[in-house]
């Protein structure tokens, strides 16, 4: 009895093409992105060398009672992470689109291959993308490099940083979505940073934070976020609450976004 060659399915033409676009125009998008440096300066060297400055400062590596115990290093590595996404999408992600309805480039690409929905998500995977790169490459820094802990659940850690990147990214849609310019969208996102970033712990960590203060922070993309990434380095998976904050901002974003983003 001979069994019959499986042949490969064929690939539907119009998905094809469709894959092409979008490759193509995530290409000229990233291009475009790297060109300007901004999203690299800001997002990728200032965390490295912010982290580089704290591995130099003596006594940074070692337990800190104010700190829960934990280092200054293994307390900030996870804040450095939510300030690469933090900065990648939710700062510079907006004026982009924002300009690009502005200019009206979205209602043109209505017209070709090239809808409007392709490049908002092309959009979204390059300052998304960016953020989850350089927060994997602060983590290697930081381990190989400084002695950090690595994280002991790393699939949890691994669905901490996800969950983070889909709530800021529907953040940084948002604040594209409800302001009419590039220059306005610049203003409300950098407004924006700072106290997305203050609860975070960038400038009063955390563990030092007075309890009221950080039950507001928990309730927040990035507070929630430090908290799900800090649990998996202490060998924890990430607490529940923190995990549904974050889905909670992921889907409370995306359904504004759904009703107020205008192509033109």
């Amino acid at each position: 009895m001979t069994t019959p060659t499986l042949l490969p399915r064929p690939l539907d033409p119009a998905r094809a093409s469709s894959a092409r676009v979008f490759g193509r125009l995530l290409g000229s998008e990233a291009r475009l992105a790297w060109r300007s440096g901004a999203a690299v300066f800001w997002s990728a060297f200032l965390p490295l060398g912010g982290l580089v400055v704290l591995g130099a400062v003596p006594g940074t590596r070692a337990p800190q009672p104010g700190l829960g115990a934990a280092s200054v290093l293994d307390t900030y590595l996870p804040i450095l992470m939510m300030f690469s996404l933090c900065i990648s999408v939710v700062t510079l992600m907006p004026p982009v689109l924002a300009g690009y309805r502005e200019k009206g480039i979205l209602r043109r690409l209505s017209t070709t291959p090239v809808s409007p929905g392709r490049l908002l998500g092309a959009q979204a995977t390059i300052y998304a993308g960016l953020g989850v790169v350089v927060s994997v490459v602060l983590l290697v820094v930081g381990v190989v490099a400084y002695d950090v802990d690595a994280p002991a659940r790393f699939l949890g850690f691994v669905l901490a940083l996800a969950l983070v990147g889909t709530a800021v990214t529907g953040l940084g849609v948002v604040v594209a979505a409800l302001t009419p310019s590039g220059r306005a969208a610049n203003a409300w996102s950098t407004l924006l940073f700072f106290p997305l970033m203050f609860f975070a712990g960038l400038w009063v960590p955390r563990a030092s934070m007075p309890s009221g203060l950080r039950t507001v922070s928990d309730w927040t993309p990035l507070g929630a976020g430090v908290r799900a990434v800090q649990a998996t380095v202490d060998g924890r998976w990430p607490p529940a609450p923190s995990l549904l904050v974050l889905v909670g901002w992921t889907v409370a974003c995306t359904g504004v976004a759904l009703r107020t983003f205008r192509w033109e």
